[in-house]
């Protein structure tokens, strides 16, 4: 999990004259993605790049397909019966110690973010943290995918607690490796204590398992010596980063009482055996480990699948299985409950009377829709399952004195239906939509009254019953307007439902194995005739499942935008010279899309460059509409089957790409001058002084031209800018640069240099009527301007500006710099401090960074955001062939 690596830096915009040799404004050359280990990567290692979210998506299926024929062989034996009269002989005492033991695990769990948060030093108030662990844990060990991963609720979580990209990177690698060296470690120790018995359960050699067990702990403990103290290590290709023997001894402790715990949480549901605990210990972390690995949602099948097939010789097998499903349950479903009851409680302001209650409130609160989404899966597939249950005995005999048998015959089917409904809800729940709240409501509502027409199921009544009230004690939280019926659904989604149908199919056809299936089947309509009522339930679910995986899949393309007509132009424009964004009048060059908020009182500007869709900078304008147009403009590259990229932003916008489930890369550092401090005066800024003496001794002389008269000198400005391109083989970059147009040039004031009367240099300058920012677009020296030239043309540029009363002076952005060189830093950050270091053959980064750093400046991150590590890289390319105007731009300059 955590970033991955590139070897493609960012394409670079800003100033790129470092030194007075004037180099060129132009992107870095186009280089060619390479694995961590320096590899060019094969045709087909790109196609499975290329391509791995569906081939992802299509082995989940093809798991857990596998998993549940198995499951079907193992239990060949037993019957449905058989499963309810053992789930009906556990005793209460075992279900309170099994609840008892979910608390302490996920108390132990609360451990591994507070000492991941430790090895980054960031503090942060605890209540929060283990809020956030709580719930990270809750929603990821139940439904356990995509944007609903735990990685993702951190990352929402801690970026508004503060935390950069790169530390919530660390925080996730540093959770996501010590719960699986800690699941090794303990699987390992148990097995080396307890191998003769573990050997009898699996039928296999005492003396291999011993020898196994020791060389797993030999290899981990070379690992901690080597990667002590923070040094790097690298395994099969990757790099890890450990922490000190001190943070990793602690960490041990706290994931072997974590696997301990969960594990006797099924240990005390168990029939009475003679199997030991330690031996236990040992097969249940092998199953976690594997239903890890297998990717399929919670481990779902897989886990239950190594259980049976480890201890169906020790254990009943029909109470094998109801022990399974009410650890399911408790251990899964429960925290995932009392998740959203403590949201539903926090959100009543009259219980937020201490600080750490309200603490633990605002990070629910923010987690809402993620929480939400979550429940709404498992209430989906709760809905799912139970259409293609039979009720029990003495509900159908209440039912049928009260309830018309039409009325339980559609009960059962809409309830499958109803469920799917919500599963595919759970997806806009996640992202805000007003449209997906309204949705699950309504069918939240219907529901609760199905479950008791259908089943009198008041379990099922009631867990919907809690959905609403927390939905509806959540609504300021979706604040999107979105239809649930425009969205389209992508693999995972599309792979999770595929795993309930498969699920739901392999739950009917267990409980009636028994029975003869025939087509008179589905034309029996009695109220003892629990089969075809099932089957119908199934097809329906079938049938609606199908067409919206064939929506999705098959949708047609929309086209793609036109670019901006004059009047957006313009609209844009007038905002833009109302908000404190000086590069956004990047706006007039007319070569970008516009994307308007709903009030049209901001924008965004993008590009389309492949299936890369790029914003430009932060969205332009009032910031109430800046979570809208992130959200429209993700959804609109979605429904366009384009990559959503924002490209160049601030950290004020990184809190809002993290909700709508983006990762963010650093690109490097922007350099702002404070002009209030701003002066030639003092030994600190004896540079300057030389700069103005220099120019002035050479006879140049400064001015600035108002945008009204620009008009008169445009054709020289014209000639001074073709001879620069030709001096540096250079092409006209555009997107996040402006190209030299003399409609876009006659737009702007300028900045001129004269020599002799003759204009020889001249800056295009970009400002907003509040006076918040200055900033300088093109700036093009004739061949015949003095050394120099361009050190006094900054200068008194600056002073200009800061006699205008303009607070900041944009220095523009320095490609890859303030990246991080620990070596527990993200791959990404230092690959990227690497090409700073040692790049100079591909791009003057250093140079370039050494004169922004001569004015004093501010240094402020700027970020890639992007859906994963793999889609940074492939935007990256695409950045690079916008700007460039296509690869014979980049090849040529």
């Amino acid at each position: 999990m955590q970033q991955d690596g590139l070897a493609v830096p960012a394409p670079i915009d800003g100033w790129t004259q470092a030194t007075d040799s004037s180099q060129p404004e132009d992107p870095p050359p186009f280089l060619p993605t390479e694995d961590e280990t320096g590899a060019t990567p094969t045709p087909l290692s790109q196609f499975f790049v290329r391509n791995r979210t569906v081939l992802s998506a299509l082995s989940i299926i093809i798991v857990f397909c596998l998993m549940a024929l198995t499951i079907d062989r193992l239990t060949s034996e037993i019957r449905y019966e058989d499963v309810l009269a053992a789930l009906d002989s556990l005793q209460w005492t075992a279900i309170a110690w099994a609840v008892i033991f979910t608390a302490l695990s996920f108390i132990a769990l609360a451990f591994y973010d507070l000492n991941a948060l430790e090895f980054v030093a960031r503090r942060l108030p605890v209540p929060s943290v283990v809020a956030t662990s709580f719930i990270a844990y809750a929603v990821g060990n139940t439904v356990g995918f995509g944007a609903l991963s735990g990685g993702a609720i951190r990352f929402r979580a801690y970026s508004r607690l503060g935390l950069s990209p790169g530390e919530i990177a660390r925080v996730i690698a540093f959770v996501t490796l010590a719960f699986g060296l800690g699941l090794v470690a303990v699987s390992a120790l148990a097995t080396l204590a307890v191998a003769p018995q573990i050997a009898m359960v699996l039928g296999s050699n005492t003396v291999w398992l011993r020898f196994l067990a020791v060389a797993v702990l030999v290899a981990l403990g070379v690992l901690l010596i080597l990667g002590r103290d923070g040094h790097e290590v690298r395994v099969f290709g990757h790099s890890l980063n450990l922490p000190d023997t001190r943070t990793s001894s602690r960490q041990f402790l706290v994931s072997a009482a974590d696997i301990a715990a969960s594990a006797s949480v099924l240990y005390v549901l168990l029939p009475e055996t003679h199997l030991g605990w330690p031996t236990f210990v040992a097969l249940y972390a092998t199953a976690i480990g594997i239903g890890v690995l297998s990717h399929v949602p919670a481990g779902l099948g897989v886990f239950e699948t190594v259980m049976i097939a480890a201890l169906g010789k020790t254990i009943g097998i029909d109470q094998l299985v109801g022990s399974l499903v009410v650890y399911r349950l408790i251990y899964h479903v429960l925290p995932l409950l009392a998740a959203v009851a403590m949201l539903a409680v926090t959100e009543m302001q009259q219980v937020r009377s201490s600080a750490a209650v309200r603490e633990a409130g605002q990070v629910a609160g923010r987690l809402a829709p993620s929480l939400l989404s979550a429940f709404a899966l498992v209430l989906g597939a709760m809905l799912i399952f139970s259409s293609v249950t039979p009720a029990n005995d003495a509900a159908l005999v209440f039912l049928s004195y009260y309830v018309p048998l039409p009325i339980l015959e559609a009960s059962h089917f809409l309830s499958s239906v109803l469920g799917l409904l919500l599963v595919i809800a759970a997806r806009g729940i996640g992202q805000r939509s007003d449209g997906a709240w309204a949705v699950a409501i309504g069918t939240a509502a219907l529901a609760l009254v199905l479950a008791v027409t259908k089943a009198v199921a008041i379990g099922e009544a009631v867990m919907l019953g809690v959905f609403i009230a927390a939905m509806l004690l959540s609504r300021a939280s979706f604040t999107r307007h979105a239809s649930l019926t425009a969205q389209v659904l992508g693999p995972t989604w599309l792979a999770a439902i595929g795993v309930l149908v498969i699920a739901a199919a392999g739950l009917l056809l267990f409980i009636y194995r028994d029975t003869q299936y025939s087509h008179e089947l589905w034309w029996q309509f009695e109220f003892s005739e629990e089969g075809p009522r099932s089957l119908r339930a199934l097809l329906g679910l079938v049938l609606v499942s199908t067409a919206v995986a064939l929506r999705s899949l098959l949708r047609p393309i929309a086209h793609r935008p036109d670019p901006a007509q004059d009047d957006d132009i313009r609209a844009a424009t007038e905002i833009v010279m109302q908000q404190d964004q000086a590069d956004a009048n990047l706006v007039r060059m007319g070569d970008k899309h516009l994307l308007f908020s709903e009030s049209r009182r901001a924008f965004l500007m993008y590009g389309i460059q492949g299936r890369s869709w790029i914003a430009l900078l932060d969205p332009i304008g009032d910031e109430a509409d800046h979570q809208e147009l992130v959200w429209s403009f993700i959804e609109m590259a979605r429904a366009n089957a384009g990559r959503p990229v924002f490209y160049q932003i601030s950290p004020q916008l990184l809190s809002c790409c993290a909700d709508a489930g983006l990762r963010a890369f650093k690109l490097g550092e922007l350099a702002a001058v404070d002009l209030a401090s701003f002066d030639v005066k003092g030994r600190r800024n004896a540079g300057f002084r030389q700069a103005i003496s220099k120019g002035e001794r050479e006879g140049l002389s400064f001015e600035i031209l108002e945008a009204e008269d620009v008009a008169d000198v445009v054709d020289r400005l014209q000639e001074i800018s073709d001879a620069w391109l030709e001096q540096h083989q250079a092409r006209e970059k555009r997107f996040s640069l402006g190209a030299f147009s003399r409609d876009y040039v006659c737009m702007h004031p300028v900045a001129i240099l004269r020599r002799n009367g003759d204009i020889v240099a001249f800056a295009t300058l970009l400002r907003t009527e509040t006076k918040a920012e200055f900033s300088v677009d093109l700036m093009r020296f004739h061949p015949d301007a003095p050394n120099g030239a361009m050190d006094y043309l900054f200068v008194r540029i600056m002073l200009h500006a800061r006699d205008a009363g303009y607070r900041s002076f944009n220095l523009g952005m320095a490609p890859l710099s303030g990246m991080s060189r620990r070596e527990a830093a993200p791959v990404w950050d230092r690959i990227g401090s690497t090409l700073f270091e040692h790049g100079e053959r591909f791009y003057n980064f250093r140079g370039l960074r050494a004169f922004k750093a001569k004015f004093h400046p501010t240094w402020v991150p700027r970020y890639l955001a992007v859906t994963n590590g793999t889609g940074a890289a492939l935007a990256l390319m695409d950045i690079t062939l916008l700007i460039s105007g296509g690869v014979r731009g980049v090849v040529g300059k």
